[in-house]
């Protein structure tokens, strides 16, 4: 037989026993007898006798590792995680970070989105970014200060947060009636993560939003701004070179509401703008503008 077909997933929501043990680093032994003791064995069919992993299995296998990590017994961990008979304890952020940080050094990609999906869905946006993502990327930038080359580590991090703010929004209506709030980052600005925590809490509170993401040309973030009709127009920028003053005045002229967001923009002084620089006042700027 191909060792191939045992030891990897043949698709979505299949994997092999052998693969899940070798992801949650136990043996083949222990998941047996997670299986045969608590219930909590494979549920996709397989060819003949031979039963795979769904992904919602393997997610829920990781949610009651990191339970029995915290402490928890593995028979109440197993019940929490699969069947929410236990309230999992309080994990306070320090303990959130550190796991973040282990997880994304070890370039463990699926820990990661896991530990993501729990901590955004326990916190909500706001506080997951505050008390715990925000801590952990300047972590990683005070060790490039360091010389300490982590671009792996950081990569892998920052790319699983922009999905997990992703499968967070999509929990929520894509289209909410009324005036949008148009988030864009400035047009050479290419670290769009804070933006992207404020749209995941705007779809959260029901408020309309519209995100642009990173590297959008001036000219359409202009086009977009006078075709959307939007409340409010929050640029953003995390250091000066990429702070576009222009183009803030630019949409001002066109009769919208413009915010700027983010230290880029210190600089610069009061040019008339609404200047907002941490998630927080960046949400009460935007409820603000829409309940006008």
């Amino acid at each position: 037989m191909d060792p191939k077909s045992v030891d990897e997933p043949s698709g979505a929501g299949a994997w092999a026993p052998g693969k899940v043990a070798e992801l949650l680093g136990v043996s083949p032994v222990t998941l047996r007898s997670w299986s045969a003791r608590y219930g909590i064995g494979p549920t996709a069919g397989g060819a003949g006798r031979h039963r795979r992993y769904s992904d919602a299995d393997v997610r829920r296998l990781q949610h009651m590792q990191r339970l029995v990590g915290r402490g928890m017994p593995v028979r109440e961990a197993a019940a929490a995680a699969f069947g929410g008979a236990a309230d999992p304890p309080e994990v306070p952020a320090a303990r959130r970070v550190r796991e973040l940080e282990e997880a994304a050094e070890d370039l463990r990609s699926a820990s990661v989105a896991g530990l993501l999906d729990e901590t955004l869905g326990t916190l909500g946006p706001v506080a997951a970014w505050t008390d715990v993502l925000a801590p952990v990327l300047r972590g990683l930038g005070d060790r490039w200060q360091r010389g300490d080359v982590c671009f792996a580590s950081e990569w892998a991090l920052t790319t699983e947060i922009s999905l997990a703010f992703e499968r967070f929004s999509r929990r929520f209506p894509a289209a909410v009636p009324g005036r949008p709030v148009l988030l864009a980052c400035c047009p050479a600005e290419r670290h769009s993560l804070p933006m992207e925590a404020l749209r995941a809490t705007l779809a959260e509170a029901g408020i309309p939003v519209a995100y642009l993401g990173q590297l959008v040309p001036a000219e359409t973030v202009a086009d977009l701004a006078a075709r959307l009709d939007p409340v409010l127009v929050l640029l953003w920028s995390l250091a000066p070179p990429t702070a576009d003053d222009l183009l803030a005045a630019r949409v001002r002229d066109l009769g919208r509401v413009v915010g700027t967001a983010g230290p880029g923009w210190e600089h610069l002084g009061d040019r008339g703008f609404a200047r907002v620089n941490d998630l927080a006042s960046a949400m009460e700027l935007a409820v603000a503008t829409a309940g006008d």
